[in-house]
């Protein structure tokens, strides 16, 4: 059983002898509860070459306190604090268990991360801590001030500290209760007057370590731009399709524990960024050396038909499932409803179980070192160093160039159907084949369209959206396509009764009225979209 919490709290640095403050002294605090005094100790736990402590990720069992248990902190979102007030971080608690075992649950968010590597104690601290809870005029529980003393024991060398070598220090904890972050700032001079200074180091176990861990920090958390600033129109555009590329990244790192943990939506969330980052990569490939690119994108291929197996079927199941209930009710629809439950339940299982395994595996494991090695070091040519308006919208050109031919050729195809004899049934899939590249089409370009927001903004948006919406109707006669493949199946078995033959045939008419309608929708959406995808961000 694991439950998780958010966590915002900031540290200060102290010396051994400086005394509390009035903590009542801080702004909208009207009551100091008595002090609480607790034995913590933790052991920490991380890879060898500490891969989580690089990503201000923390693994720790502690025992003590009213916490006691497996503790996974995750990192706040970059934008989500300040120095000030700082942001969040996720944490997961797990039940105590076996000293060395970390609990599988918990597993499931690091895996992403650790990438085969088994996780090993590297540090153990004991923690003598008093602890003042501070509430408001009102009663409200604002805050925690923990009052801590730490012995650190180094249990794996780290940044020339041998195994083995210990500290000690004090320092404050202001960690927020049912506060807001003002209580930070309301804080600080109270604090100040006292002697603390805001501490140089995010948490206990990196003060422990030592500042190796700062140093691949940076790299960890994803591209930085120069200064620090978010990309923008005068970017090169590499620097603009590297900040797209880290987001994207991070939402697979993000999604990968979601997957793993069966949450709703994940295998969506997480085939949606391998897809992002796929069509990045086709739109921009001539910036950069034409191996990595390719490798890439054949990964990513191979990725993102993993997980569209299971969720082709879940989204196929919600659709038929939801038809299905229209069918009137009948000995003949019940056994309908039964057979695409049973085969599409067996579907999505089978296919779960197989993403589940890929993702446990070392050709997974190295697509995510090579992504984030592209991202941190991108392969770049010349070109790359253009100024992003011009390289970047130049590209993005031609993808909706792209989208335009394809649309022409799904209008020949229409055109041309039915012209030979006998051929109707051959064009018939030629036709739904043309409008499916359409839409993978309008999806490339929709995706080429978001990576130069910040360099176009409002044309750029009005482009993605456009694209998007030719995606989305396309997508739904593209499910009722599969969706009859799916049905024709079912209906063609053997010595069927009569009555479940007749409800495959109202699911397969509907199905057929509804790719009808789809493709109208989708004719009348490209009439109104022409004049934007034509003009493109230029």
């Amino acid at each position: 059983m694991t439950a998780e919490g958010l966590e915002t709290e900031k540290k200060y640095d102290v010396d051994a002898g400086t005394e509390l403050p009035d903590l009542a002294a801080i702004a909208g605090v009207g009551r100091v509860g008595d002090p609480h005094g607790a034995e913590l100790e933790a052991v920490y736990f991380d890879t060898e070459d500490l891969v989580l402590a690089s990503r201000r990720i923390t693994l720790r069992r502690r025992t003590g306190g009213t916490d006691a248990g497996w503790h996974v902190k995750l990192p706040a979102e970059p934008a989500s604090g300040s120095e000030e007030e700082p942001g969040p971080r996720r944490e997961i608690h797990a039940p105590l268990g076996q000293a060395n075992v970390v609990p599988e649950k918990l597993l499931a968010y690091l895996h992403a991360y650790l990438r085969g590597s088994d996780p090993v104690p590297v540090a153990r601290l004991n923690t003598r801590r008093t602890t003042h809870a501070l509430y408001g005029d009102d009663g409200v529980h604002l805050a925690d001030f923990a009052n801590d003393t730490v012995d650190a024991e180094l249990l794996h060398g780290s940044g020339g500290k041998p195994a083995g070598q210990k500290q000690q220090w004090r320092e404050w904890e202001l960690e927020l209760v049912h506060g807001q972050p003002e209580v930070f700032k309301a804080a600080a001079p109270v604090l100040a007057s006292a002697g603390a200074r805001p501490s140089g180091h995010v948490s206990k176990l990196r003060r422990a370590l030592g500042e190796a861990t700062d140093s691949t920090a940076a790299t960890a958390a994803g591209a930085k731009q120069p200064g620090g600033r978010k990309p923008g129109k005068k970017w090169p555009a590499s620097a603009v399709v590297s900040a797209y590329l880290a987001g994207q990244i991070s939402e697979i790192l993000a999604n990968d524990a979601r997957v793993r943990l069966e949450e709703p939506d994940a295998i969506h969330a997480m085939r949606s960024a391998t897809r992002r980052v796929r069509s990045a990569l086709a739109v921009y490939r001539k910036l950069y050396g034409k191996g990595a690119v390719g490798r890439l994108r054949d990964e990513l291929k191979w990725l993102g038909r993993i997980l569209g197996t299971p969720r082709d079927a879940e989204v196929m199941q919600d659709r038929l499932r939801a038809h299905s209930e229209k069918l009137p009710p009948g000995e003949g629809t019940d056994d309908v409803k039964q057979r695409i439950e049973r085969e599409l339940g067996a579907r999505l299982d089978a296919g779960y179980r197989k993403a589940q395994e890929v993702l446990l595996t070392d050709r997974y494991f190295r697509l995510l070192d090579d992504l984030e090695d592209f991202r941190d070091h991108p392969p770049v040519r010349p070109a790359a160093s253009a100024p992003a308006r011009k390289a970047a919208g130049k590209l993005v050109g031609k993808s909706a160039k792209r989208l335009r031919r394809a649309h022409k050729s799904a209008r020949r195809v229409k055109d041309g159907a039915g012209e030979k004899p006998g051929m109707e049934l051959k064009d018939a899939t030629a036709h739904e084949t043309a409008l499916h590249q359409v839409r993978k089409d309008a999806k490339r370009l929709r995706h080429a369209a978001e990576t130069v927001d910040p360099v176009f903004g409002r044309r750029a948006a009005k482009l993605a959206k456009a694209a998007h919406k030719q995606q989305t109707i396309l997508g739904d006669h593209h499910d009722s396509v599969m969706a009859r493949i799916f049905l024709g199946k079912l209906a063609g078995g053997p010595d069927l009764p009569e009555p479940v033959h007749a409800a495959y045939g109202s699911l397969l008419k509907r199905e057929q009225k509804m790719a009808a309608k789809a493709e109208a929708k989708y004719r009348k959406a490209h009439r109104k979209s022409r004049k934007a995808i034509r003009r493109g961000v230029g």
